[in-house]
């Protein structure tokens, strides 16, 4: 039985509800045919703006991605034809799709928008654009969110962003990147780059840089779904699998990290009963696909995820596994060395072997360049002083962080730290 299509009045909620979801898979099936993003989204918008003319006037089609899809199909069958330097292309790949008769079902093969969706991914994370450019596409093409949107979770002018994008997509055009997958010796350093742009958006969401609030669920709830499609679009990587059960056991925790007026809790105050166990279950499974994919060494995001796990199996933080964690953090910095890594290890050591121990593991990091204007590096070491009883050393560990912290949160987490050990 053919469905029915619903009432105008959700027509506006439903398109922008489709589109956030489906233009990604919209997008990347229009850049197989012109080979060229910046162009792919603009018809896709030109799609969108014929569903806002049609549908409420319509009603919503039974299955509203595909006639989205559809329609932005032909519209780009249609400029390849008005484009005389495309000829030879619309005889190779546009005469299927120019004489066949609109379609809104589904494509007879999933696997065909898989491959399209795979290789949009990695050309809005090319090495080619910057960190910051590759952050800002991939929110705009793969996580449907429009440029005001990204302006803010970011904090930053729309006019930058924009920029941005534009520049981005026009860097691509430029260097003629080609729409596809990399294989051979780039496959493995191209995937680093797109983890790294979904994990860096993660971590913007998880624990702001700047801004008056310390949480910003969104970006979270992006990333963690962009990492979810990778995963189902690329199964035997185990570091996909790592860096998904990874965000998925951070994101158990997102609830009980802030308090009533949502201000930070830290790890050992935090009421774990209000972690997201379904999350953790999530990420357990996705841990054990990391594992079971894996053909060597485990990768730096699954040890990350190895790390969390150890967290999210502990009912109470009495019962955390710091030697465990302490090893592990010993493994990453083998396989990705960092200043961040090793001031996270002196924590570890600091919980298994005592304050002492990680402060001279701390020691050892200030002279650290990377660290200079890092907030967390005088942030632990005035923990460990604290935890030595050294109070006026610790209070002024605690005012350096605050003064390098750029979010407001943090910073008055910090400022708390130093009235309460000024009271005791």
């Amino acid at each position: 039985m053919e469905p029915q299509p619903t009432a105008a009045p959700t027509a506006a909620h439903t398109i922008e509800t489709v589109f956030r979801l489906e233009s990604p898979r919209v997008i990347a099936g229009v850049a197989r045919i012109v080979r060229d993003v910046g162009i792919a989204e603009e018809l896709a918008q030109d799609a969108l703006v014929a569903a806002l003319e049609q549908w409420p006037r319509d009603g919503v089609p039974g299955n509203p991605g595909a006639w989205l899809m559809a329609t932005a199909r032909h519209r780009a069958v249609d400029l390849i034809r008005r484009r005389e330097t495309y000829a030879r292309k619309l005889q190779e790949i546009g005469r299927d799709l120019e004489t066949a008769p609109p379609s809104y079902d589904e494509p007879a093969d999933p696997d065909d928008i898989d491959d399209d969706l795979l290789r949009l991914v990695f050309t809005a994370c090319h090495p080619v654009l910057s960190p910051e450019a590759r952050t800002a596409l991939t929110l705009r093409l793969l996580g449907g969110l429009s440029t005001a949107e990204i302006a803010r979770a970011y904090l930053v002018p729309e006019p930058t962003i924009a920029q941005r994008i534009v520049r981005a997509k026009r860097t691509l055009a430029k260097q003629n990147v080609a729409f596809e997958v990399p294989y051979g010796p780039d496959r493995e350093a191209r995937l680093g780059s797109v983890l790294d742009v979904i994990y860096l958006i993660f971590n913007e969401g998880y624990a702001a840089t700047a801004g008056d609030d310390l949480l910003r669920p969104g970006l979270c709830e992006d990333a963690l779904r962009l990492a979810r499609v990778l995963s189902a679009l690329m199964p035997k990587e185990p570091e996909v699998h790592g860096l998904t059960a990874l965000l998925e056991f951070q994101a158990s925790r997102t609830a009980a990290r802030t308090g009533p007026g949502g201000e930070p809790v830290l790890l050992k105050d935090q009421n774990r009963r209000r972690w997201n166990r379904m999350l953790i279950a999530r990420g357990i499974r996705a841990l054990d696909r990391a594992g079971a994919t894996a053909t060597g060494a485990p990768g730096p995001y699954a040890l990350q995820a190895a790390i969390a796990a150890c967290h999210a199996h502990a009912h109470r933080y009495e019962e955390t596994d710091w030697r465990a964690i302490a090893t592990l953090y010993g493994l990453l910095a083998t396989r990705a060395p960092s200043p961040v890594v090793e001031l996270n290890r002196a924590v570890a050591v600091s919980m298994a072997d005592g304050p002492a121990e990680g402060l001279k593991l701390v020691d050892a990091l200030t002279a650290e360049p990377a660290l200079r204007d890092y907030h967390l590096l005088p942030s632990v070491r005035g923990d460990l002083l604290a935890r030595l009883g050294r109070t006026a050393e610790a209070c002024a560990e605690f005012e350096r962080a605050a003064g390098l912290a750029r979010n407001e949160r943090e910073r008055q987490l910090l400022l708390t730290r130093i009235r309460s050990l000024a009271d005791h």
